[in-house]
């Protein structure tokens, strides 16, 4: 009898450890599984962790904010790649995350507050909550999975970092887009000032935004990458990736190597960069910048003006003269430059080829149209300051032009394209840079 007695305890006690600690180390949570503070989900390959996290600087963890996020299983500190309740943090100890059965997913705390992350439109029959290799926590319908797609993905709602895989841009048949924004600072997930995105589908390129005004700004793609940026092309360890199509238009990059750890973040103070894990000195390093330099200021030399990396940052394209020679340039080269010559659309117009430009904001795309029918086009429609061809929906070259003052420009030999420039007759020999 007393052999019975131990047995039904140790049973009891086996039971109790392991529904307290069920999920830990499973990539999946089931409907109505218990998923509590200190309980993880983790992929597969032992890569990524889910669960709640404090980012306070305090140690008083029962009255902290907590959040849902996910993570680098093997880093220290914490880096969270996602976080799930940015602006409705939880309080206490209690919080919960629920996955009802027909595939909700919700938060809840010990004072009620319930947060909700997913509210399905079609409920799922089977749902569950995977964590994949990848980073991307997804709800899958066990019953409906024959076209590939979740019920729901976290990588449809970036925080301030993209991870291989993880789109920038338009998913035009959900109407969502995909962008990234800042952390308020280090230790606070909330909004922060600045948005990254891919601009707009008909003319996509890079625009960093603080308190939605333009800081920085970079495209259009040329079929290799965006326009004025050496940051964003093929390289050794990564491969970027345009995709334009009627489901979507968005950037993202693939790894050449998947044994290194990559992300592309956009820090508290407007930085973007891609950061790479050296395990010898166990920190994360910058491997590229993207606004690295003066040239990267929105419009930084005005109409007309373009921007070189050293000194004086701001001249005026050749064809061209400064605005307020006296003040050129100065603290403030806003003003830009006019043209030696006004336009006579009626008498003489012509081009004058441009080569290592940056292109310029406002641009706009004329589909279907050869190089020779672009430049024609163009000198046909006196509003048509300049043109060039590019690859930038990665099917082919594209009549691209500007109806407008030419902004935001900058001279770049590594990462510009050829610009073909409105001129009056009196300027069409000269020599351009």
């Amino acid at each position: 009898m007393a052999d019975v007695f131990w047995l039904l305890i140790i049973c009891f006690v086996y039971v109790s450890v392991t529904s307290n600690i069920g999920i830990e180390c499973s990539d999946t949570l089931s409907p109505y599984q218990l998923f509590k503070n200190g309980q993880t989900l983790v992929s597969a390959n032992q890569r990524f962790e889910l669960g709640f996290f404090n980012v306070s600087s305090t140690n008083d963890h029962n009255h902290g904010m907590w959040y849902l996020g996910i993570w680098y299983r093997e880093i220290k500190p914490l880096t969270a790649v996602w976080v799930g309740n940015r602006m409705k943090p939880l309080r206490g100890f209690g919080m919960r995350l629920v996955l009802n059965s027909v595939g909700d997913l919700l938060l809840r705390d010990d004072l009620r507050t319930v947060i909700w992350l997913c509210r399905v439109v079609q409920p799922a029959s089977r749902p569950e909550l995977v964590l994949l290799d990848s980073g991307n926590l997804v709800i899958k319908d066990g019953d409906n999975l024959s076209d590939g797609g979740f019920v729901w993905q976290s990588f449809d709602f970036p925080s301030d970092t993209l991870l291989p895989g993880m789109k920038l841009g338009w998913d035009l048949k959900a109407g969502l887009q995909h962008v990234m924004t800042s952390w308020r600072s280090s230790e606070d997930p909330s909004y922060g000032e600045f948005l990254f995105s891919l601009e707009s589908p008909q003319s996509p390129q890079l625009l960093l935004e603080k308190n939605e005004v333009p800081q920085s700004r970079w495209g259009p793609w040329d079929g290799q990458r965006f326009s004025g940026t050496d940051a964003i092309k093929d390289n050794p360890v990564f491969k970027p990736v345009f995709q334009f199509s009627s489901d979507g238009v968005y950037f993202t990059f693939e790894m050449l190597d998947d044994s290194i750890l990559l992300r592309l973040v956009l820090n508290p103070i407007g930085i973007i960069q891609f950061l790479k894990w050296k395990n010898n000195t166990q920190a994360w390093v910058p491997m590229m910048t993207v606004n690295k330099d003066i040239c990267d200021r929105y419009r930084s030399c005005g109409p007309y003006g373009i921007c070189y990396a050293d000194d004086p940052s701001c001249r005026c394209l050749k064809g061209f003269v400064a605005n307020s020679p006296n003040d050129w340039c100065g603290m403030d080269c806003g003003d830009g430059c006019r043209r030696n010559y006004a336009l006579n659309c009626s008498n003489g117009d012509g081009f004058v080829k441009y080569k290592g430009q940056k292109l310029p904001d406002n641009f706009t795309v004329w589909r279907n149209l050869s190089p020779r029918d672009c430049e024609d086009n163009c000198l046909k429609e006196c509003s048509c300051m300049a043109y060039t061809n590019i690859n930038i929906y990665g099917n082919g070259s594209q009549c691209v032009v500007w109806l407008a003052d030419l902004l935001d420009i900058r001279y770049s030999i590594q990462s510009g394209e050829e610009l073909y420039i409105r001129m009056a007759r009196g300027e069409l020999g000269i020599e351009s840079n």
